[in-house]
């Protein structure tokens, strides 16, 4: 029997796909520390919340009754929407919820690019805008930051006829810059209601600061603007993937058409909907992170390596040597950090907050990679 033949895959896969590179996820935790020799691992490396989800989600979590489990999830997250309303002082009608905040990029930028469009954003930031659009045949424009943080002026210029999506992270992953509401203003009204701007808010609820923007608010002023969050950092739920937009209704109704149904679980839906109405989690988070980040740019003056820190649950420092050597060396030790060259900032590294132990690590493993020990 003749064996078929395999499949051309020059003809059958785009060629924006051919040339992507896959973005490739770490090791779970306990293959690594085999691979490194080490017996303990702080992962510091994912902004994810050291604390962990507020008690209420967690009771959530550990009461679930295994039998729900057959039974689908709401579809459209009925009762979180209703939530994130009455919280917001919005309509439910203006959220969608995702399988995270990626998946609600992913649905913006399938709503409104065809091919032959373009997005606009900044070189060094979260990735996945970037990535999602190339990945669907949409360019990706990529504006350098000027003076660590999105340049407004910069982004403007790079419109043409054929834009459709501004992307502003807000504050900035990874350098913690924001945009004040003022200067936001501005960038809205100079951009037009022609083109979406997206504000990715994904750490706003680390910022205290007073001219600090609430994109919620700023919904009732412009109809062409979509605000993203999730529940994966402040209320630490990264492990259940659930996040969300809101925008005018108009919008909406037209970004839920390129949604996936069913793709929230139940259990991230109710957790969700519980961490939710917990701030006083939110406020314990940001006295344990503004205390640990003292901590961290302490160390980083001690040692005498510039640091970057801002709003947000982590801080960036400039290594005297390769920023993946340095991976490397603190993975040694137990200590994961996040390299930065795949963020266009090499020899930079991210150092996630997490509890003092876990500070006090990554402190000592600073101090050997620097002093050349390890």
């Amino acid at each position: 029997m003749t064996r078929p033949s395999a499949p051309d895959l020059d003809f059958l896969v785009p060629r924006h796909v051919r040339s992507f590179e896959p973005y490739i996820p770490s090791k779970p935790d306990a293959e690594l520390k085999k691979l490194y020799r080490c017996d303990h691992l702080y992962r510091l490396n994912n902004n994810e919340n050291p604390l962990g989800p507020p008690e209420a989600a967690q009771a959530i979590i550990a009461e679930f009754d295994p039998e729900r489990a057959s039974l689908y999830p709401s579809g459209d997250s009925y009762y979180l929407r209703h939530a994130l309303a009455e919280r917001f002082r919005l309509d439910p009608e203006q959220f969608i919820v995702g399988n995270g905040a990626n998946e609600v990029i992913t649905f913006v930028i399938k709503a409104f690019c065809q091919e032959g469009d373009n997005i606009v954003t900044a070189d060094k930031t979260f990735a996945v805008y970037e990535w999602v659009a190339t990945f669907s045949g949409i360019e990706a424009r990529l504006v350098p930051l000027q003076d660590v943080t999105f340049d407004d002026e910069g982004m403007l210029q790079r419109i043409d006829s054929r834009t459709k999506i501004l992307f502003i992270c807000n504050p900035n992953n990874p350098t913690g810059t924001y945009w004040s509401e003022e200067r936001l203003r501005r960038f809205l009204e100079r951009a037009g209601p022609n083109r979406i701007v997206v504000l990715d808010e994904a750490y706003a609820e680390f910022v205290d600061r007073p001219d600090y923007p609430d994109g919620m608010q700023l919904l009732r002023e412009y109809e062409n603007l979509v605000i993203f969050r999730t529940f994966s950092k402040m209320y630490g739920l990264a492990g259940l993937r659930i996040g969300y937009l809101a925008a005018s209704i108009s919008l909406v109704d037209v970004i839920r058409r390129t949604g996936v149904v069913y793709s929230v679980n139940s259990i991230a839906q109710e957790a969700a909907l519980a961490a939710l109405r917990d701030d006083g989690h939110v406020l314990r988070t940001r006295e344990h992170v503004a205390r640990e980040k003292q901590f961290l740019c302490e160390t980083a003056e001690r040692l005498g390596i510039p640091a970057q820190t801002g709003e947000g649950c982590f801080v960036m420092m400039r290594m005297p040597i390769s920023d993946t050597l340095v991976y490397r060396k603190m993975m040694q030790m137990g200590v994961m950090i996040r390299s930065m060259t795949g963020f266009r900032y090499p020899n930079w590294i991210r150092i996630s907050i997490g509890l003092h132990d876990a500070m006090e690590a990554c402190a000592e493993a600073l101090s050997s990679v620097v002093a050349g020990e390890r």
